[in-house]
């Protein structure tokens, strides 16, 4: 990275829902992974030259074979939590758990190329979350896990060699996890989140001569946490470093973008940070202020144009298949999907299910800005319903749909569900759209806007609170997702455009 670049980075340098940031370099070129919950495909996987501009090429677990969610169904932030990624003896390594009503199941993954195609799981029998895999000289892979825990594992086969033993555990905070295991000079050191991943969100550091330590804790822990401050991003921790090709150092880690009154609601998900890190003489880091200056490029972009308020995407369904950033709910859509059926379309077949259901028709993006326009062109003649949603959860999304000859708003906000609004649908196809304002005079967070195109401009059908589409509200540890829905039928969808604006 630049000097330049190192005085200012844009943040987050991955917006919107996108956590549990784990990164790696080879040679000049970085890697990172981050949790994707009950989303399928699971671990987006990005790449970048200078860790600011992140382009995603794929995503870790994209076969029913490697994901299974189906038992996640009791609660949408079950799933895949926190990988970590590393590069190992020419190959990529991927660890992470899935968690669901059968309990936390750990594996890895391997490829040679992170754009995929990755290996089937190969298990290992631990008893918690947030693994990491780090090899010692004299080839001993060892996996260090929330708790915090730590055994040896035959990395062939998974199976636990030695251990599990209890390890550095931090501070004496709570929810002592996400550690990162790596190697400066003739230390080892390990890195952990602590105080939960909530507003007392932290990490610390210990240091020792092997990667068994013994430890010492840093003096000065936590050496990054934002609790009981004013600035905008709040709830940093979860966090990873990486060494730079000009021997500078690096922390991606997770945080989010309150807004509102109290107690701030944040709804774009916790989000990827980057922040400088500087080595003193005593051996200890130092981690900068995660500053706030918000990125205008939206990750995982394909086609693209630049506006004046930001940067916009539109897709026209013009690929064989679908870019890895959009995503569907536990499941992919391997019979409800399809690209081919109508030519520079998305067609996706109905079935019974809505979006109050745990496996909806449906496929969005990662809402990643707070300010932000999506639009698109529906067909939805053959199909009872159909139209965008903005979902936290099936507990918690607005839809703007076609409904027969009718345009409707819904709103679904716990165990209460409406629709707040409707209007005659015009002739042919029409423009759905969704829009997310900035905060209220009321102090909300944000106001969302579901309405159609019409011949004289946008008409708005209903402008509803977006504190309810809050992690503060609606729990748990994901964002928002703007995207594309049928029930009971078939509807195509000619394009889709998202533009950022804030």
């Amino acid at each position: 990275m630049t000097s330049e670049r190192a005085t200012g980075p844009e943040n987050p340098v991955i917006p919107g829902f996108h956590p549990d940031p784990s990164v790696c370099r080879v040679g000049s070129a970085y890697f990172l992974a981050t949790s994707s919950f009950t989303y399928f495909p699971g671990v987006p996987i990005f790449r970048s030259t200078d860790l600011v501009s992140w382009t995603q090429i794929g995503n870790a677990l994209d076969r029913r074979s490697q994901l299974d969610l189906s038992a996640t169904r009791g609660w949408s932030s079950l799933g895949v939590y926190a990988p970590t990624l590393r590069h190992h003896a020419g190959r990529f390594w991927l660890i992470t758990t899935t968690t669901s009503s059968s309990g936390k199941h750990s594996f890895f993954v391997t490829t040679e190329d992170p754009a995929g195609p990755w290996s089937e799981p190969v298990p290992v029998d631990i008893d918690d979350i947030d693994p990491d895999i780090a090899w010692d000289d004299a080839g001993n892979c060892w996996v260090t896990y929330a708790g915090i825990k730590q055994c040896r594992i035959d990395d062939t086969t998974g199976k636990i060699l030695e251990g599990p033993h209890p390890t550095w555990s931090g501070t004496g905070l709570q929810f002592p996890e996400a550690p990162h295991l790596f190697r400066r000079g003739d230390q080892w050191y390990l890195l952990i989140a602590e105080g939960g991943t909530e507003r007392g969100h932290s990490v610390s550091i210990a240091r020792g001569p092997s990667p068994q330590g013994p430890w010492e804790g840093c003096p000065a822990n936590p050496i990054l946490s934002h609790r009981s401050t004013d600035r905008p991003v709040q709830n940093t921790g979860h966090a990873d470093m990486v060494e730079a090709p000009d021997g500078s150092w690096w922390m991606v880690l997770l945080g989010v973008r309150p807004r509102g009154l109290t107690p701030g609601f944040h709804m774009l998900g916790r989000e990827t940070f980057l922040t400088s890190v500087t080595w003193g003489d005593d051996g200890w880091p130092t981690v900068g202020p995660v500053e706030l200056n918000p990125a205008s490029t939206p990750a995982g972009t394909t086609t693209s144009t630049e506006t004046a308020g930001g940067r916009s995407l539109r897709d026209d369904f013009d690929a064989a298949a679908l870019h890895p950033s959009w995503i569907t709910v536990r499941r992919p859509l391997d019979n409800e999907l399809s690209l081919a059926r109508r030519p520079g379309w998305l067609t996706l077949i109905g079935t019974s299910a809505t979006m109050d259901d745990p496996e909806p028709v449906f496929v969005g993006r990662r809402q990643q800005h707070h300010r932000c326009r999506a639009r698109s062109l529906i067909d939805a003649d053959g199909c009872a319903e159909a139209g965008l949603s903005i979902r936290m959860d099936e507990y918690s999304h607005y839809e703007v749909a076609v409904q027969e000859d009718q345009i409707l708003a819904r709103a679904r906000i716990g165990p209460l569900a409406s629709v707040v609004a409707q209007a005659p649908k015009p002739d042919g196809p029409v423009i759905l759209g969704i829009d997310t304002e900035t905060e209220s005079a009321l102090g909300n967070p944000d106001e969302i806007v579901l309405g159609y195109e019409a011949a004289e401009g946008f008409v708005a059908l209903a402008t509803l609170d977006g504190r309810y589409l809050s992690t503060e509200v609606a729990s748990g540890f994901t964002g928002r997702v703007i995207g594309m829905y049928a029930h009971e039928g078939t509807a195509a969808f000619d394009w889709f455009s998202y533009e950022g604006l804030t």
